[in-house]
């Protein structure tokens, strides 16, 4: 299963399309809420229930990537995309049984589960080849992938809404959506699995440093560093800002300006919802890519200094203008885009390449820690504060303030990071080894 070794003259450039199939495919995940009102009526189930697939997907997305990290480091990128394709594209298989036989737990287990697996090994399986084949410019590598995953939704979402309305929304209707996910997505994924290969030696553009160059740190030496936990807590508190607001984006809106003179539409919100997911995915190659012209520790500091102000100024004046409510949620998540897309640069810089790719899938806990929190802290509040009888704006104040306290904390984690101690380092004839083992596919 191990990746071929590209040949003599291979495009770097072909590999971020083969990363692009993976997460296009596995970004669909964004847009499980198109499926929550026909699951919702069909199989008679409440909202916590119809949200269960997407939730268990996320925990599963963080766990097989924490887990699985190693395995892919050890395996290659094409063994994990294989990975990917058969839990991801099985999962929506089990999912179609599931709506056909009216089982639901067979949904929960195919889409949460089996699909979850494929998220977290898919999402990481590009990462280390993209910086091994962009040692001048990974920020921007990984940025292109992971732009992927914040894009797959702006495709997913119209083209599963389409297929219900000609399906029908009943549960036969839905299950041959599934079905139709499923074969596609195996279909699309195998683009990458065939397409991906690995570069020849560690410098594969002459120009640029070589990918060892600099600390080589293992996945197990690098979780027992301040600078993992430091980057842990500036991933989780990004993270939790940014989903706060995309978890609850439509009626957060309408309920800023239900009191005004100038109410905000389903429709409009709908728009508004839209926009945000175009800035995540603009974020996530456009912000990483800047990381790699200012360095990534500036760059964090420029998603949580300025995502707090961004947060005061919503909390302060949001209700009074729309135009800045909305400028100012849309700077919001492409930081949150952008924060992930930086992420696998920020790790590669402190811990090296060596294993980058498993150091990554420990550090996206984080990102199952933040999934829970951020909704938690935003509708657990406005619940409270509805119960209290207020309305509109003042029933976001108060996550609001706590948003900005955990941005603060991310950003005094960021200052805190420093290069890694050499005690921590892998010895040199170790990196020998590395070098040689990175040479042994081509004669395979």
């Amino acid at each position: 299963m191990s990746p071929p070794v590209a040949p003599p003259g291979w495009s770097r450039w072909l590999v971020p399309p083969a990363a692009l199939s993976v997460h296009l495919s596995i970004g669909q995940a964004y847009a499980w809420s198109v499926f929550k009102p026909p699951l919702e009526s069909a199989l008679g189930l409440s909202g916590t229930q119809s949200a269960l697939p997407f939730q268990l997907g996320i925990v599963m997305l963080g766990l097989s990537a924490a887990f699985g990290g190693t395995l892919v480091e050890r395996n290659g990128p094409r063994w994990a995309m294989t990975v990917a394709l058969i839990c991801f594209s099985s999962g929506f298989l089990l999912s179609a049984l599931g709506a056909a036989t009216e089982q639901y737990w067979l949904i929960v287990l195919g889409y949460g589960f089996v699909g979850g697996i494929g998220l977290g090994i898919g999402y990481i399986s590009p990462v280390s080849t993209l910086i091994k084949w962009f040692p001048d410019r990974p920020g921007m590598a990984t940025g292109i992938a992971i732009m992927g995953f914040g894009g797959g939704a702006l495709i997913a979402s119209p083209w599963s809404a389409q297929m219900l309305q000609s399906f029908g929304s009943d549960n036969s209707g839905i299950a041959l959506a599934f079905l139709v996910h499923g074969l596609t997505y195996a279909v699309f994924m195998t683009l990458g699995v065939l397409l991906i290969r690995v570069p020849r030696t560690e410098k594969p553009v002459e120009s640029a440093p070589s990918v060892l160059a600099g600390p080589q740190v293992s996945a197990r030496n690098a979780v027992r560093t301040p600078q993992f936990w430091c980057l842990w807590i500036v991933l989780c508190m990004n993270v939790t800002a940014g989903i706060g607001i995309l978890e609850k984006a439509a009626p957060m809106i309408k309920d800023f300006f239900a009191d005004t003179s100038t109410p905000v539409s389903v429709s409009a919100a709908a728009g508004f919802v839209a926009l945000l997911s175009a800035a995540n995915m603009a974020g996530r190659i456009g912000w990483s890519s800047t990381s790699d012209l200012i360095g990534r520790k500036n760059i964090y500091r420029v998603y949580l200094g300025v995502g707090a102000v961004m947060y005061a100024l919503i909390a302060l004046f949001g209700d009074s203008s729309k135009p800045l409510f909305i400028l100012c949620a849309l700077v919001i998540l492409s930081f949150y885009g952008g924060g992930f897309a930086t992420i696998p640069a920020y790790l590669k810089d402190l811990f090296g390449a060596y294993q980058v790719g498993a150091i990554h899938g420990r550090l996206l806990t984080a990102w199952s820690t933040a999934g829970v929190l951020g909704p938690l802290i935003v509708n657990w509040i406005a619940d409270r504060q509805e119960e209290a009888g207020k309305s509109g704006a003042s029933l976001y104040g108060l996550s609001f303030v706590i948003m900005i306290g955990l941005l603060v904390v991310g950003f005094v984690a960021n200052e805190l990071v420093r290069p890694v101690h050499v005690r921590h380092h892998i010895p040199a004839p170790r990196e020998e080894a590395v070098d040689v083992q990175q040479q042994q596919p081509e004669s395979a």
